[in-house]
């Protein structure tokens, strides 16, 4: 595929709705692994967190956040996906660098697909919004956020949908 080809993929405008099927994908983590989200269908719930670059200052500090609250957002009963469009050899640097010890997971090429599925990619910069996306285990979204270009996202909607989603 040529760079001229990118555009051969539907541009989605909007994310997949609460009560949706969420987009399956398959994307390689920062070790090369192949992960898709019908991996954890049955069997944990997943929270989808898209960001613009490794190595950003807000996103770095999102992701942080995560790490040093792993298991308010990572347990038996959820397991998170970090997404953007960096390379995979990006992402395992950024990884090793900050300690992250969750799948972080590159949707380098084709460039954004996934992205784009979850109606997330910014197409005039090339790059993945801050979208949060809590996916149940029968793939359906029960929770999103998305937000603008410079605005970090505040975890407390997913906490809340999360408890719910799990007493449920």
């Amino acid at each position: 595929m040529s760079p001229s080809d990118v555009h051969a993929f539907p541009v989605v405008s909007v994310p997949p709705a609460v009560g949706e099927s969420a987009p399956d994908f398959h994307l390689k983590d920062q070790h090369g692994q192949v992960v898709s989200l019908q991996d954890f269908h049955g069997s944990r719930n997943v929270v989808l967190v898209f960001y613009p670059f490794a190595f950003s200052g807000i996103c770095t500090g999102e992701l942080c956040e995560i790490r040093d609250n792993l298991a308010a957002f990572q347990n038996e009963h959820v397991q998170v996906l970090a997404v953007s469009v960096d390379h995979m050899f990006t992402q395992r640097a950024w990884a090793e660098s900050q300690g992250y010890e969750f799948p972080v997971l590159s949707d380098y090429w084709p460039h954004g697909e996934v992205a784009r599925a979850y109606g997330v990619f910014e197409e005039q910069g090339g790059f993945a919004l801050r979208g949060t996306f809590l996916i149940d285990t029968d793939g359906i979204v029960r929770w999103s956020l998305v937000n603008k270009v410079g605005e970090a996202r505040d975890f407390s909607g997913y906490h809340a949908a999360l408890k719910t989603l799990v007493q449920a």
